[in-house]
């Protein structure tokens, strides 16, 4: 039999070679017969088979023996898949040997054809990259699973512009960690130990980042969030922003509540307003049209508060019944609540829905700057105000209507506005109205401000005036393979020094977003592996012992994160916004009962010395970077133990990570949980996340509304800060790949 070598040259089969890569990718998992897959493969062969044909069949056979019996076959396709980004690293980029190739050619090679940023190599001497290319551990990529490596080679490898392998996984890695530590002063110690923790999968940072570093367009954030004013200019103006947010890769969530409402004045005109559903129109169209580098659509979440008089048409724009002028089927609503709606809603009283605008003129306060008590009085005080126009509404009738667009369409997010404003270490600067996409950043919002305009010679000159404009930058630690305090310290005082130098090295697509990061110099610490961890400890899901371990392990990595934090504040000083925080007060600590002598003496630490972060703790979703990691996404329990995903071409058949007998009766399935452990589980974590986390509620077509709206209850009264999707059984929910953790 003929076969067809990759350079194009032809020569008869030696089947002795082929068994030889057969036996290398088996060599590791005795359960994984070599003979199985020889015998499977044998019948697909053809006179004139090439042989990147026949190394791609034996992948694919390898991939649809993966099962719950025999889960380690995942890991045989990826030798074999490793195996041949090496043949065709070595022919790409022409080097004469099996394996990795020179990274100082590879970085010259790149950066001239500019798919490496020049900066690298200003950077970084030969002899330096040269130790690092020395550094690398090839061995590394064994510790991918085929989905996590196939997804590293589709889509985060730089190839050519044939889609040509150019890049391998350990030189991904390092290529990263040489971006993240090139300003450092001990710059190769902390690439090596950059990479170490990427390379290892022992943590993941985000999509954006991971995509994006040592690249020459090289925004690094994943999450923004603006405030929309109610004035003509600030509303294009957060439209500009947004598409120029999602041009390069990024989320966005956007506030609209400071919008008047439909039928309001303009210019003392009355009747005459459209309310906040034209706006949105507008921005979803911009998701539309403006795409996330082609990869897919761009991706916006719009917040409104539950008493602005637009509310129940804006938890209808996802639905399917009404008016379709009315209808924004591309963003993602959120809605913002208070304590007093909740409390309504348990009383049964009735609600009272308000224009922004009318109480801006009418009272001189805007009612949305405000929240908690302060809050409650100025809204009692509207509604006690007859000269003050309001619809009453029964709470629960909203309520109802937020659960019913919850139930058909997963949304809207929820964001429990005074629980975040209380635990805001930075309240001295300013207020949180809302979250992001993934509703896990928390941070300062203010709007943009356009304060003039002027022109001479037919130039025109515009002065505007920042706000608040959230930027956060993730990463997050892998649970399942980092679980013990000692790796945890390590880990996360890595990663720490990340994320914080991701702000200095980022490319920002507009200047606020930069003003913003550099002011409070926010990161968001996440992890993934979380339903992982608890099987390999055999820790069941709805158990007293997973609230325990929930509390202990999270209070470790908010520890080393404030620890790690305080410590590069001594080294480059502490973020802009310090003074007057509640980090320097001690009261962060002091609110949350951190009262042990180790927490104390931290305490005593960042008084002195300050934090270099002013938000820290961000539990994102990681569906793609977990994926590569091969652990669990962000905090979510498994869907299946076992399942099929189809890819375009192929199925290929996934497990739980690390599926074997002692963890299988620990993986218990996201829609078979109670969920009020759940919730539970994320009150406990959420008193160690200054910032929030993407939880998500599971629920099936047989739940009813009764038990239905006791788990949002139950979420509130937990302490939850947000909710992220509910996804029902029955639907269909893709998360934001910006968000990925």
């Amino acid at each position: 039999m003929i076969i067809v070598k990759r350079d194009g040259t032809k020569e008869e089969l030696v089947f002795s070679k082929m068994k030889k890569v057969i036996d290398f990718a088996c060599e590791s998992y005795p359960e994984c017969d070599p003979l199985e897959l020889e015998t499977a493969l044998l019948p697909l062969f053809r006179n004139g088979i090439s042989t990147q044909e026949i190394q791609r069949l034996l992948i694919q056979v390898a991939v649809e023996k993966t099962s719950v019996e025999q889960p380690n076959w995942q890991y045989v396709a990826a030798k074999l898949l490793t195996y041949d980004l090496y043949k065709e690293a070595r022919l790409n980029r022409k080097y004469g040997h099996f394996g990795y190739g020179d990274l100082y050619s590879l970085i010259t090679y790149l950066t001239d054809a500019g798919r490496y940023g020049a900066y690298i190599l200003e950077h970084y001497s030969r002899d330096e990259i040269m130790e690092l290319g020395n550094y690398i551990k090839p061995e590394r990529d064994y510790l991918l699973n085929y989905i996590g490596l196939k997804t590293l080679a589709d889509r985060y490898l730089i190839k050519g512009l044939d889609k040509e392998v150019l890049e391998l996984p350990q030189e991904l890695f390092m290529g990263v960690a040489m971006h993240l530590a090139m300003k450092e002063a001990d710059k190769l110690r902390w690439a090596k130990q950059f990479y170490d923790v990427l390379s290892q999968l022992e943590m993941t940072v985000a999509t954006p980042t991971l995509a994006n570093a040592r690249k020459p367009l090289h925004q690094l954030s994943s999450c923004f969030i603006d405030t929309v004013p109610d004035n003509l200019w600030g509303i294009y103006n957060v439209d500009q922003s947004f598409a120029q947010v999602s041009k390069h890769g990024g989320g966005m969530g956007i506030y609209v509540g400071k919008v008047r409402s439909r039928g309001s004045n303009i210019r003392g005109y009355k009747g005459v307003a459209g309310g906040v559903v034209p706006w949105i129109k507008n921005y979803n169209n911009t998701a539309v049209a403006v795409d996330q580098l082609g990869v897919r659509s761009g991706a916006v979440a719009v917040y409104l508060d539950v008493w602005h008089k637009d509310i129940l048409d804006f938890l209808n724009l996802r639905t399917n019944n009404g008016d379709d002028r009315m209808k924004a089927h591309d963003i993602f609503p959120g809605v913002c609540i208070p304590d007093l709606f909740m409390k309504t809603v348990e009383e049964r009283g009735s609600w009272y829905l308000l224009d922004p605008h009318e109480v801006r003129k009418a009272k001189g306060y805007s009612i949305e700057d405000s929240w908690g008590d302060e809050w409650e009085s100025r809204y009692l005080d509207c509604v006690n105000d007859d000269s003050i126009s309001k619809e009453e509404v029964p709470a629960i009738d909203i309520m109802k209507r937020i659960l019913t667009s919850s139930f058909e369409t997963g949304t809207p997010f929820v964001f429990f506005r005074d629980t975040v404003n209380r635990a805001n270490p930075n309240k001295h600067k300013g207020m949180i109205y809302c979250s992001n996409l993934c509703t896990e950043i928390c941070q300062n919002m203010s709007p943009t401000e356009l304060i003039q305009t002027q022109h001479e010679d037919g130039i025109i000159t515009s002065q505007v005036k920042s706000g608040d404009f959230v930027v956060c930058n993730l990463s997050s630690t892998n649970l399942g393979r980092v679980y013990t305090k000692e790796d945890v310290e390590r880990v996360v005082t890595t990663q720490m020094r990340m994320m914080d130098n991701v702000i200095d090295l980022n490319y920002y697509p507009i200047p606020q977003a930069e003003i913003t990061n550099k002011k409070y110099r926010a990161v968001g610490l996440g992890s993934s592996g979380y339903h992982q961890m608890l099987a390999q400890l055999q820790i069941q899901w709805e158990s007293d012992e997973h609230l325990a371990k929930a509390d202990e392990i999270y209070e470790w990595m908010n520890f080393y994160a404030i620890k790690a934090s305080m410590e590069i504040a001594k080294e480059k000083g502490a973020y802009p916004a310090f003074e007057g925080s509640e980090w320097q007060s001690g009261a962060y600590f002091e609110d949350r009962g951190y009262d042990s002598p180790e927490w104390q003496e931290l305490q005593e630490q960042v008084a002195k010395h300050g934090v270099r972060n002013g938000w820290m703790f961000a539990v994102a979703p990681t569906a793609s970077t977990s994926l590569i990691a091969g652990s669990t996404a962000g905090i979510d329990p498994i869907f299946n133990k076992f399942f099929v995903e189809e890819k375009k071409n192929a199925v290929i058949p996934q497990t739980a990570p690390n599926l074997n007998a002692e963890t299988m009766w620990f993986y218990k399935e996201a829609h078979r949980i109670d969920q009020l452990w759940s919730i539970r589980a994320a009150g406990v974590r959420q008193r160690h996340i200054d910032q929030s986390q993407s939880f998500n509620l599971y629920i099936t077509p047989e739940m009813s509304a009764r038990e239905f709206l006791e788990l949002y209850m139950a979420a509130w009264k937990n302490g939850l800060k947000t909710v992220y999707y509910c996804r029902n059984k029955s639907l269909e929910i893709e998360d934001c790949v910006s968000c990925s953790a």
